[in-house]
């Protein structure tokens, strides 16, 4: 039996008739960390909207071999284009990834809050459940909006440019985060990352995405070999510890 989860086999995808990926053949493994990474403008966005139903594929499916009721997104997306201009605590930021799960006209009752207190003990930020949104760090931000998709309770993690913009310090705080999630409840995790070395640190598999998506192993796309024949240029890399970096 596949232990494929999602699955694409000669999608095209784009936007209207406008095909940006032609030929797209994509198995995602249950309990992978697949990374998606490509040059700016290669199709990244477009795969991912498509994976996640935003997107129609152009022409072919996109399909769940375990049944589409095993696959449930919690969507992370880019903590810049979230829309700051309404004060909005902390616990109303994560109460929104609920939503999906309350009847049209039905306030949330006590297992919803329960499941926002679990998900801000998870990222482990409860102390800020009624502090404003807005007036927290870019680092706390996106632990908020990393709760806020656990609250839906996912089965798949999708996490968009999760590091952008972060000092070293908050970026190997949310890698470390994104792992110990992952391996504590069973996630399937996609990151979109345009940073190499945070794809290479916390992928089992790697998606690369240029005009085509070409889906490999981590230990090979870890190889300064692969690299350097993907984007074009001489590329070495060094393992350091657990970050694996390109130069």
């Amino acid at each position: 039996m596949s232990s494929a989860i999602i699955s694409c086999a000669q999608v095209q995808m784009g936007y209207g008739r406008q095909v940006i990926l032609p030929d797209v053949n994509l198995s995602i493994d249950r309990g992978a960390v697949l990374g998606i990474v490509g040059p700016n403008g290669a199709g990244k966005t477009t795969l991912l909207k498509t994976l996640l139903g935003i997107l129609k594929p152009v022409d072919g499916h996109v399909t769940f071999p375990m049944g589409r009721e095993a696959v449930r997104f919690g969507y992370v997306p880019q903590r810049q284009v979230v829309d700051e201009t309404y004060p909005l605590t902390v616990t109303e930021v994560v109460m929104m990834g609920r939503y999906g799960l309350l009847r049209p006209g039905r306030r949330p009752r006590t297992a919803d809050h329960q499941a926002v207190a679990l998900a801000l003990d998870e990222v482990e930020l409860p102390q800020l459940a009624e502090h404003y949104y807005r007036e927290l760090s870019g680092g706390q931000k996106q632990r908020i909006l990393i709760a806020r998709a656990l609250a839906g309770e996912p089965t798949v993690l999708v996490l968009d440019e999760p590091t952008t913009d972060m000092d070293l310090r908050s970026e190997r705080a949310i890698m470390e985060l994104i792992v110990r999630l992952h391996d504590s409840q069973s996630l399937t995790t996609l990151v979109v990352s345009h940073l190499l070395h945070v794809v290479l640190s916390l992928a089992t598999q790697v998606a690369f995405v240029h005009q085509s998506v070409v889906v490999v192993p981590a230990a090979e796309a870890r190889t300064a070999e692969y690299l350097s024949a993907f984007y074009g240029i001489q590329v070495r890399t060094a393992d350091l510890g657990s970050v694996h970096v390109a130069i």
